[in-house]
């Protein structure tokens, strides 16, 4: 006796998903263009060292 096995396999992408990406992403280049250029640098400047990334 041998038994077979199916998987289904979803392949479909949920317009929820992709609007929340998309706002998501909006969101973020919205907020930093109104952050002054020092600002976003030494935001980037900290998270590389939070995650141990030497940068000097």
């Amino acid at each position: 006796m041998t038994t077979a096995a199916q998987t289904a396999v979803k392949t479909e992408t949920n317009m929820a998903s992709i609007a929340f990406a998309a706002f998501l992403g909006l969101s973020v280049l919205f907020i930093t263009g109104f952050a002054s250029s020092a600002t976003l640098h030494d935001t980037a400047h900290d998270m590389r060292h939070a995650i141990g990334f030497a940068c000097h």
